[in-house]
């Protein structure tokens, strides 16, 4: 065989997709790091009936979204019960339960418990309502018995991190947070609060879920079934497989844009992984450095506009701003994150000495422009939405049927009545999980609210960082970070806006920056040891040491972690009070400076660089990274010199070695 024969094999898609080894590893992945791949096995006519009751959820949510005229507590109440039946009906007990069509009788009772409690609130609202704060025990007890279904479900379909930090704050409302000296006294607030009114379950994360959240995710499962993720890694591939270390590239940009409609950072890693890091790696590329890139580049797609894993419609729900003005705002901050991951696997690819995908083996522009098409639902319903034509929830469910009409175009991925169905299907079983964490989300915000907890922890930062904003910024990100484990999205940045947020609000920040930061430093729990679960999926995927790649994860995501900081002491990076001169000084000297750390972070650009050019480059980095002249000037010239002298000594080590 001759070297052209060898570097055609190594990238042959034909031996990759026969890699038995890497498609029987996917669907474990998923079971072991994505709560909701593990679900109950339905066959038959149970599974049909599964099928259609997820469907109908599917039909009704985007019903009641649109037409529904009840009251909202109808509403809110309908929907948690509706996703109790579901998590209860797809979801096993435990880990591993893979017997078909069979579900425990004690699943069975708690589910109809469950159910029960919520629709009981649905049929007896105006009682509710009116009653005031009068409730009977026996109200209170259905209280009870909602919340611990909710929590079951949450459990099975989310994990135990965010029923961990929920469960801390209850025992402390019980305990200490609430004046009634006696228990049951407290017991009762509590459950009325949670329970009964919009304190709690039925908060912001829950309304804006139904409300808006779940036509999202039912277009997002739309839109898979018109094979939008292989033409996002087609086009990946022709625009950056060529050049050096190419399937990394491709990992980035593809994660990227795949990653900002899934919604999931783990769920992304795992099925664009199973593709992208067996090429990183045949490439050449060391397994802890390729599962990091699938990882740190999955998880970026939550922070990507103008989806950003559907929080940006909670965000501007929360700030109360347009959901334009929040797409507007992280563009800046996303494109220095994936250029950050761009430039270190390029002097990866450089120090390795890798080269790019052979030219044959690149899918063909002429090809890519013919399904362009493709992406219309999505474009238009950023029209629609950021140009105020409309709601945002009949946007979206008007490009649900763009995404339909689309598809007829292309025969191999045309959307037939089945896959209608079958999109309905998985839009229903993904609301399931946003749901359920949304619900406890509520019951963590109406804890600390009711309890004054928040503004307990608030003063606590605030007095220790006294008027130093970067210790009042430290300690704000270590708080997201660990309550952010294992948590969705979603319900994570509902955490950090009831939490975290207004910390830094307290100390000055403005709101949307002080949104933002909570936001960044929430979603890079995924990446960060030891709770790192894109990381280890992604380690799992390339059979590398999961804390290695966890910890080289972190590495790539520099920008993540400095970035927020920066627009926390200047907004302009936020375009808040700036101009558009400013804004193009911000983006030139931000890049240089993520380039510069990205260097300094590799130890290699234009030859391996020593640990004094490593520090001297980071430091001018961080000074061009701050959005202000004077750091800028500073910074460019310490960048520029340290280049330079690298430049030089990588001539002379040439010219030494010939």
């Amino acid at each position: 065989m001759n070297k052209n024969e060898e570097k055609t094999k190594l990238y042959d898609p034909d031996m990759l997709s026969a890699d038995a080894d890497v498609q029987t590893d996917v669907d474990s992945v998923m079971r072991k790091y994505d709560r909701e791949s593990n679900t109950r096995i339905w066959e038959g006519k149970p599974k049909i009936a599964i099928t259609v009751i997820l469907a109908a959820f599917s039909l009704w949510c985007i019903y009641v979204t649109l037409f529904a005229t009840f009251l909202e507590e109808i509403r809110l109440t309908s929907f948690m019960g509706l996703i109790i039946l579901m998590g209860f009906l797809i979801y096993p007990s435990k880990k591993g339960d893979q017997k078909v069509n069979h579900m425990p009788i004690s699943d069975i009772i708690f589910m109809i418990v469950g159910v029960g409690s919520f629709f009981y609130f649905t049929f007896n609202v105006n009682q509710i309502i009116n009653q005031g704060t009068r409730f009977t025990w026996f109200q209170i007890v259905i209280g009870i018995l909602a919340i611990l279904a909710l929590i079951e479900v949450t459990r099975r379909c989310v994990g135990l991190p965010i029923l961990i930090v929920a469960g801390v704050f209850i025992v402390y409302a019980l305990a200490y947070g609430l004046t009634n000296p006696e228990f049951f006294g407290r017991l009762r607030y509590l459950v009325r609060n949670l329970f009964y009114t919009k304190e709690g379950i039925f908060s912001t994360p829950v309304n804006v879920c139904s409300k808006y959240i779940v036509v999202f995710i039912i277009f997002g499962a739309f839109l898979e079934r018109t094979g939008i993720s292989n033409f996002f890694i087609d086009l990946a591939n022709c625009i950056a497989g060529r050049f050096a270390g190419g399937p990394a590239k491709v990992s980035v940009i593809s994660s990227a844009l795949c990653g900002m409609v899934s919604g999931s950072s783990v769920g992304n890693t795992v099925t664009t992984g199973s593709v992208t890091i067996p090429m990183m790696k045949k490439t050449g590329y060391k397994p802890e450095f390729a599962g990091a890139v699938e990882a740190t580049s999955s998880t970026g797609g939550q922070i990507m506009p103008p989806i950003m894993g559907a929080a940006a419609f909670l965000m501007a729900d929360f700030v109360g701003v347009p959901y334009s003005s929040i797409i507007g705002r992280a563009i800046l901050p996303a494109i220095l994150y994936f250029a950050g991951i761009f430039i270190s696997v390029h002097l990866e690819a450089k120090k390795l000495d890798l080269h790019g995908m052979p030219k044959e083996q690149l899918p063909k522009a002429k090809k890519l422009v013919k399904k362009i098409y493709l992406l219309l639902p999505l474009i238009m319903l950023v029209v629609w939405v950021s140009g105020n034509f409309m709601t945002m929830q009949k946007a979206a469910s008007l490009a649900i049927v763009l995404t339909v009409v689309v598809s007829l175009f292309n025969k191999d991925n045309r959307i037939t009545p089945g896959k209608i169905l079958e999109a309905l299907e998985a839009g229903g079983k993904s609301a399931i999980t946003v749901g359920a964490a949304c619900g406890v989300a509520g019951i963590i915000s109406g804890t600390i609210t009711m309890t004054g907890l928040a503004n307990d922890i608030i003063n606590a930062i605030v007095s220790v960082a006294g008027d130093r904003l970067i210790i009042a910024l430290i300690l704000t990100m270590l708080c997201c970070i660990v309550l952010g484990m294992g948590v969705p999205t979603t319900a994570n940045y509902c955490i950090m806006a009831a939490t975290t947020a207004p910390i830094l609000i307290r100390m000055g920040v403005p709101v949307m920056a002080a949104h933002f930061f909570v936001f960044y430093f929430g979603i890079v729990a995924d990446i960060t040891p030891p709770v790192a679960l894109a990381a280890y999926a992604g380690s799992a995927i390339a059979k590398s040491n999961p804390m290695k790649t966890a910890f080289n994860a972190s590495k790539l995501a520099v920008a993540a972690f400095i970035v927020p900081y920066m627009f926390c002491f200047n907004p302009a990076m936020l375009l808040i009070d700036t101009t558009a001169i400013q804004v193009v000084q911000i983006a030139i000297t931000a890049f240089i400076g993520i380039f510069a750390l990205a260097a300094a972070l590799e130890g290699y650009c234009f030859a391996n660089m020593n640990a004094v050019i490593r520090i001297v480059i980071a430091a001018g980095g961080l000074l061009l990274i701050h959005p202000a002249l004077a750091t800028d000037l500073v910074g460019l010239i310490i960048v520029f010199v340290s280049l330079g002298f690298q430049y030089v000594l990588s001539k002379k080590r040439k010219a030494a070695a010939q």
